[in-house]
């Protein structure tokens, strides 16, 4: 295969192409305007549709009408926008239907700027709009990932017949990096029996709604959603554990800001500090077992993030009190330098700096 030079965001949009995604309705927004207009020029060339709509809110609307024929389809956008998206993102969980979200995070609250964050991780994991539910999401650190994720996504999402969300930064989105495409194979893609594709020869007409105005209707169609949430668990947590076997501190950091991390810790090792990694690839469901296998050896974690501290909350809970958790952030699209975590392990780790 031959590697090409392309931008983070052109990765994404070209990985959802070899994933079978034929259909995108977005909106651009900086930081992640060059997903939306490769997206425009790519999918006449392999028979899709683009289409901008007048607002993100059009946008997953319209990505609920073309999930529910059962095709494959995507819409991306950045924070901002991605908020606006959290009623008609809530719509297609409640309605089951598979379809891939790309959010590439700026900085906020509000409007911000645009420079990378990662302060949207409650939003996408904790169910960012109305009712009790959770949505796959996957959180790539390389441009070369994005490609193997992106497949993965639009996989998850027919499995489970559940949105799935990438997300990534604004460094991410914009940085360039060499990489090869393949064309993918989808994974046991169930029928898809429920899709609305006309009544002739396919067992009748299909309702495809998220109102139930039955209280215990809807009750039992939320026990059906956890039960699955249950199986997704189960299924797709991924991860990565870097050094953490003799660590004495482990560094917890997910996308682009893994990437800086794992040099402090090079750093830190050749000072005599035994420091490791664990880096989440799946934000939800989050990898609970590389704590559970670390937490009664490690002396602390440390978390570091572009936020104030969020997945903080979701570490403290899969180390549950059996060691400490310390924190280091940057806010506002500032991006943590090497040297900055390296003094935290310093500091955590009660040590001299050489």
């Amino acid at each position: 295969m031959v590697k090409v030079l392309m931008k983070g965001n052109e990765v994404i949009a070209e990985a959802a192409v070899h994933a079978g995604c034929k259909y995108f309705f977005g909106y651009p927004i900086t930081p992640q305007s060059e997903l939306v207009a490769y997206m425009a020029k790519r999918l006449p060339e392999v028979g899709g549709l683009f289409l901008q709509a007048e607002s993100e809110i059009a946008a997953i609307n319209m990505v609920y009408g073309a999930a529910g024929t059962g095709v494959r389809v995507m819409t991306s956008s950045s924070s901002p926008g991605f908020s606006l998206k959290q009623e008609g993102i809530s719509f297609l969980v409640g309605s089951e239907l598979p379809a891939v979200i790309c959010n590439i995070v700026r900085g906020g609250p509000g409007l911000g700027n645009i420079q990378p964050a990662q302060s949207d991780y409650f939003q996408v994991t904790k169910g960012g709009g109305h009712g009790d539910y959770h949505i796959p999401v996957l959180a790539p650190a390389s441009l070369q990932e994005i490609v193997d994720l992106t497949q993965d996504a639009f996989d998850i999402a027919d499995r489970y017949r559940t949105p799935v969300i990438i997300m990534g930064d604004g460094m991410l989105g914009q940085m360039m990096e060499p990489v090869e495409f393949y064309e993918a194979k989808p994974k046991e893609v169930p029928k898809k029996d429920w899709a609305t594709t006309g009544t002739r020869g396919d067992g009748g007409p299909k309702i495809i709604t998220s109102l139930e105005l039955n209280a215990e209707s809807l009750e039992k169609h939320n026990h059906h959603l956890q039960a699955k949430f249950k199986q997704i668990k189960e299924n797709e947590v991924r991860f990565e554990a870097y050094e953490t076997e003799d660590a004495d501190y482990i560094l917890v950091a997910f996308g682009t800001v893994a990437r800086i991390a794992m040099n402090a810790i090079r750093k830190a090792r050749q000072e005599g500090i035994k420091v490791g990694l664990i880096r989440p690839i799946s934000l939800w469901p989050f990898p609970e077992k590389p704590f559970i296998d670390t937490r009664d050896k490690v002396k602390s974690y440390i978390t570091v993030e572009m936020s104030a501290g969020q997945m903080i909350e979701d570490v403290r809970l899969a180390v549950n009190g059996h060691a400490p958790v310390d924190f280091f952030g940057r806010t506002g699209g500032v991006v943590p330098t090497q040297e900055e975590i390296y003094h935290k392990i310093i500091s955590v780790a009660g040590g001299v700096e050489v």
